[in-house]
Parts: structure tokens; sequence; C-alpha cells
């Protein structure tokens, strides 16, 4: 079970997952108010979506970890007390 989520990374329509539906939760909500408050085309938005979920596709084929690695950078951004009175953030035991 380990080695298959290592192995092979969840994707969505051959993009990596987290990107995918982040981008597609941020444009559909979008792409319902710009129709509903100026009468916008959505087919701008469709394309919109299918153009930025094939280089997300591209960036996948080339990091496949791309949803663990910004889970990761998530976790570890994180500002740190330091335990001795220095400059800057440090990690120390």
């Amino acid at each position: 079970m380990i080695l298959k989520a290592v192995a092979q990374p969840p994707k969505i329509f051959w993009a990596p997952v987290l990107p995918a539906l982040l981008s597609a939760g941020i444009q559909t909500p979008v792409m319902f108010m710009a129709v509903g408050m100026a009468d916008i085309n959505p087919l701008l938005f469709v394309i919109s979506i299918v153009c930025l979920h094939l280089v997300f596709i591209g960036w996948g084929v080339k990091e496949p970890h791309l949803s663990t690695m910004i889970q990761a950078f998530g976790q570890t951004f994180k500002a740190t007390q330091n335990l001795y009175p220095e400059g800057g953030s440090k990690f120390e035991p």
C-alpha cells in the first residue's frame, strides 16, 4: 500500500491532485460569479480551466510528487520560536 502511494501518486485526469483541485475550486466559483454578475461567456473560463490543467499535466510529468511537495512545504513553512535569543528563525532541539 505504501509503495503504491510512493510509486504512483494520485492524479485527476493525469494531473497532480492538489493543484488540479485548487485550480478547479477557485476557477469554478469565479466563473459562476462572472457569468451571473457580468454576463461573461463561460466558454472563456472553460478554455482557461483546460489550458491550466494541461500546464499541470506537464508539470506533473516533470515532477510526479508535486502534491506531496506542496503539502510538505505547507507543514514546514511555519514560524519557529528560538530557544536562544538570536536573530532569525532557527530549528533547534
